[in-house]
């Protein structure tokens, strides 16, 4: 029997360290570097990446929410970490876990005040998220007033940065929209130095922005799926490492006659004489059902197969007609030089949804040091 014989996720940890070697060539020696943790590390395993993350020598983690940073707080991570998308009903935890909130809105600062004054915090550390064209979180530069007023009336906070996201970092035909963006958080930073004493330190960048726009790296960048292997351009793909590979095995093998049909509802009918393999990861695995219809495909013995019918709940099944396998081998959906990237494109989507939405029923494996 083999020695892994169900489905599971390898995650290579010297991977990880040859991406975080890259992204930090790419910045001055003394310019912060923040890996992006949320989603259980992009899908893969939260504890393992951010221990080696803290081992590498990342100055700060991100989350998305509260709930993420307690758990690597419990598995024992030290780092600080930045929490993306605070709400009202975690704030507690957020100050009892050391954790520090992105304040974005009127709403949330507020919130965040009231909460810290009345666990009776001093200078609680917190960052202020503006928005310069994503229009998804922050506050508008035109707030900058009405901060000062909400701050001055409190000793519980302390800004420790400021920051912003870009939109199309990734997209050289939007280059005029990113330098607006720049622009746009640099008037932000020019405005807080004329009006409030505090230094906090600044960050706007994404991988795609380390790469593309160095220039306004200011004290930190942000990193997420450079950390991971992808970048969104193909050039930069080529100087990274994938640290996840999905893999599965045959279950089954069957011969299937013309006119046959194979899975629910009639979704492959067999125009000849086929072998399909039935493999033990499906919908419910994060393999869904837009793979099917042979738009995605699988790798076994090195050769492709195409993904055939509907992707089923628990089960995938694949045409390896063209095939020399059996029951028990190994199936590879991506890793070993397979980019999760073309699979996802396959199924007009991209790696991002792909990677985060492999389900944690799927074991993880960690390898490397």
């Amino acid at each position: 029997m083999p020695e892994n014989p169900e489905t599971v996720l390898e995650i290579d940890l010297n991977a990880l360290a040859h991406n975080y070697s890259v992204l930090r060539s790419r910045i001055r020696p003394g310019t912060r570097l923040l890996g992006v943790v949320k989603a259980f590390a992009y899908g893969s395993e939260a504890i393992g990446i951010a221990r080696k993350l803290e081992a590498l020598g990342a100055d700060y983690l991100a989350v998305a929410y509260a709930s993420e940073g307690v758990f690597l707080r419990k598995a024992g991570i030290r780092l600080p970490i930045l929490v993306l998308h605070p709400q009202p009903n975690g704030m507690e935890e957020i100050i009892e876990t050391c954790l520090e909130p992105s304040l974005y809105s009127p709403r949330i600062l507020r919130e965040f005040i009231k909460t810290a004054q009345a666990m009776e915090q001093k200078a609680y550390p917190v960052h202020l998220k503006f928005n310069t064209g994503l229009n998804r979180l922050g506050f508008w530069e035109n707030d900058l007033e009405w901060i000062d007023a909400q701050l001055q009336g409190t000793d519980a906070l302390e800004i420790r940065s400021l920051f912003s996201h870009l939109a199309a970092s990734d997209d050289r035909n939007e280059r005029e929209f990113t330098l607006g963006q720049l622009k746009a958080f640099e008037g932000v930073v020019k405005n807080w130095e004329q009006q409030f004493k505090s230094r906090p330190f600044y960050h706007l960048l994404n991988t795609s922005g380390v790469f593309n726009y160095p220039e306004a790296q200011y004290d930190m960048v942000r990193t997420g799926i450079g950390l991971y292997g992808y970048s969104n351009d193909p050039e930069t793909d080529s100087l990274l490492k994938p640290v996840s590979s999905l893999r599965t095995r045959i279950s089954q093998i069957h011969k299937i006659e013309p006119g046959e049909w194979v899975g629910y509802n009639k979704g492959y009918t067999a125009p000849d004489f086929r072998v399909t393999a039935t493999l033990p990861i499906g919908h419910a695995d994060g393999i869904g059902r837009q793979y099917g219809q042979g738009k995605g495909r699988v790798y076994i013995q090195g050769k492709p197969a195409p993904i055939i019918g509907n992707v089923c709940m628990d089960m995938t099944m694949v045409d390896i007609s063209d095939i020399s396998c059996k029951e028990g081998d190994e199936v590879v959906f991506f890793g070993d030089g397979i980019s999760a990237e073309g699979l996802a494109s396959r199924a007009n989507t991209i790696s991002y949804e792909l990677l985060t939405g492999i389900s944690q029923r799927v074991p993880r494996i960690i390898t490397g040091a």
